[in-house]
C-alpha cells in the first residue's frame, strides 16, 4: 500500500521489450537507501516489484496488462517518473490509502494559474470518471491529490507549486497522458451494496443504503 506522497522523481535509463512485456531499468537514489529484492515500489503510481537492484537504479517487469491499462506503454528512456515506497506498519498516512493499481488513463486538457495555485483540468472514460467525486481523493501518476471539480466528461485538481516542483508534474503539459486510480473505497462500496446474481452466492449482504446512512456514511 502507498500514500500518494512522492518520496523521488527517478529516471527511465533502458526499457529491454518483450513480445507484451518490459523490463524497466530505473535510476534512484532516495529509494535505495533500503530496498530489498521483491520490495513493492509505485513508478507513476503503478506498483512494480524490485527484480534487482545497486548503486544508482534498480529493476522491474512489467506485465501486458498494466501496459495496457497505463502510460507506462508511453514511456522512454529519459522520462520521469514519480516514485514511491511501499508504506511502513510505523509511517505516516499524509495522503490516502494508494493501491498502486491503475484504473485506467486521463489526458490532461487544460493547465491553469490561478495566483499560488495550478488548475490541471483532465478527461477521462465514465468508467474510471463513476468513481471521482468532488473533494474526494484521486492519484495522478501516484500523485495524492484532491478533485475540486467534477463534470460529465472530466474533472480538475488544483495543487500547490510545492507538490508540482517535486513530481513530474511540472513537466506534464496539455494533450500528455496520465496514469488514475480512484478512491478503492469508493468501489468497494459499490461492490457491496450490489445484489450478486449467482446461484451460489451467499445470503444477501446487510450492508444497505439505509445501514451506511444510519452510521453517517
Amino acid at each position: 500500500m502507498f500514500t500518494g506522497i512522492i518520496e523521488e522523481i527517478g529516471t527511465i535509463k533502458q526499457i529491454q521489450k518483450g513480445a507484451h512485456s518490459a523490463i524497466l531499468h530505473i535510476q534512484a537514489k532516495e529509494i535505495l537507501s533500503d530496498v530489498h529484492i521483491g520490495d513493492s515500489i509505485a513508478v507513476n503510481g503503478v506498483c512494480l516489484t524490485v527484480t534487482s537492484y545497486g548503486d544508482s537504479g534498480f529493476t522491474a517487469d512489467v506485465m501486458h496488462e498494466t501496459l495496457n491499462r497505463s502510460s507506462l506503454a508511453h514511456a522512454g528512456v529519459g522520462s520521469h517518473v514519480n516514485l514511491e515506497r511501499a508504506m511502513p506498519a510505523n509511517g505516516r498516512f499524509g495522503g490516502h490509502i494508494v493501491a498502486g493499481h491503475v484504473d485506467g488513463v486521463g489526458t490532461i486538457t487544460d493547465i491553469t494559474r490561478d495566483d499560488n495555485a495550478i488548475w490541471y483540468t483532465i478527461q477521462t472514460d465514465s468508467d474510471v470518471l463513476r468513481y471521482i467525486v468532488e473533494k474526494g481523493s484521486i492519484a495522478i501518476d501516484g500523485i495524492s491529490l484532491t478533485v475540486a471539480k467534477v463534470s460529465s466528461a472530466s474533472f480538475a485538481i488544483s495543487a500547490i507549486p510545492h507538490t508540482v516542483s517535486v513530481t513530474v508534474l511540472k513537466e506534464r503539459k496539455t494533450g500528455d497522458t496520465v496514469n488514475l486510480e480512484t478512491d478503492i473505497i469508493g468501489k468497494y462500496l459499490e461492490k457491496l451494496l450490489s445484489h450478486p446474481e449467482e446461484p451460489e452466492a451467499s445470503s444477501q449482504s446487510v450492508i444497505t443504503r439505509d445501514f451506511l446512512a444510519k452510521y453517517g456514511y
